[in-house]
């Protein structure tokens, strides 16, 4: 099974001016960067350490690695730096721009990633979830709705009807109308007052030796119905191999079909483009994803 993967930098790649500036923020000299696997931006990832045993998380990013990354880096610095205190998410300690490189520093965070075929890191992802969404509502923060963000996401389903490739899936391919449909309504279904994070995978959850999750990386964070995240949990189960159903969402079937179908053809849509600079492994992922979705749909229909 493909994981969610770009081609990194590390630490020493970074240009002086941007390591002298993280270390001003943490007030102390770096000793150790530890580069983590995972995700999809081409920077850097490090786990770094200071000569006085400090610890923190820096990724840090430039336009020539790849063009939208450090508008993500944006985005993510102001909605982590505005997250409240007792949300179950990393701090963010500092930040670098000079427009042409942009450094977070955040708290490093112990814990692994979820395995999805242990039941126990299943219901701990679950739990987190419903807490991070009762934290995160009403929304704390100006962000965009989920419906603004997706809407040019769910017309994946639209795209292929109208372009076809070659190789479609027969059962796609007979249903592309009803998809469509269902994309429509799924975008209705997006309204709500929570923040979600909008990009929950394995590899963007934490849990702690005790068994408590932190949900990292939050570029993606739009306002939208609290069973979003929940819902995109089950799509990365599922994805590894594990059981998940929409029954345990607090949501209306009809909305969560919806969704899921506007995700899948997403996912479906972008697996047939180019591999953008930087994130050789993305439509690979991507194509993975469309599969389990449409796997599941065709099983809801049944």
């Amino acid at each position: 099974m493909v994981v969610a993967s770009g081609t990194r930098i590390g630490w020493d790649d970074l240009p002086g001016s941007v390591r002298h500036a993280v270390e001003e923020i943490l007030d102390g000299r770096v000793v150790e960067a530890v580069s983590q696997s995972g995700g999809f931006s081409p920077g850097t990832a490090d786990r770094v350490r200071t000569a006085d045993g400090g610890r923190a998380f820096v990724k840090a990013v430039n336009a020539a690695l790849n063009e939208h990354s450090p508008w993500m880096h944006r985005q993510e610095a102001a909605i982590t730096a505005a997250l409240p205190p007792g949300a179950p998410t990393p701090k963010l300690l500092g930040t670098y721009d000079d427009g042409d490189w942009i450094a977070l520093v955040l708290t490093d965070v112990d814990g692994r990633h979820p395995s999805w075929d242990d039941p126990g890191d299943v219901a701990a992802a679950r739990t987190a979830l419903a807490d991070l969404a009762r934290a995160l509502t009403p929304c704390p923060i100006e962000v965009r709705s989920a419906r603004d963000v997706l809407e040019p996401d769910f017309t994946g389903w639209h795209r292929l009807r109208d372009d076809p490739p070659a190789r479609l899936d027969p059962w796609v391919a007979e249903h592309l109308d009803d998809l469509c449909r269902h994309a429509e309504h799924g975008l209705d279904a997006l309204a709500g007052d929570t923040l979600a994070h909008c990009d929950v995978r394995a590899d963007n959850l934490l849990i702690s030796d005790a068994g408590t999750v932190t949900v990292i990386d939050w570029p993606h964070g739009c306002r939208g119905p609290a069973w979003l995240d929940t819902l995109l949990l089950l799509i990365n189960i599922r994805l590894f191999g594990g059981h998940a159903d929409l029954t345990v969402l607090d949501a209306d079937h009809d909305d969560a079909v919806g969704v899921l179908a506007g995700l899948g053809g997403f996912f479906a849509d972008g697996a047939r483009l180019p591999a953008p600079p930087g994130l050789p492994a993305l439509r690979e992922f991507q194509r993975a994803q469309a599969d389990v979705v449409v796997s599941w749909l065709r099983e809801l229909s049944q």
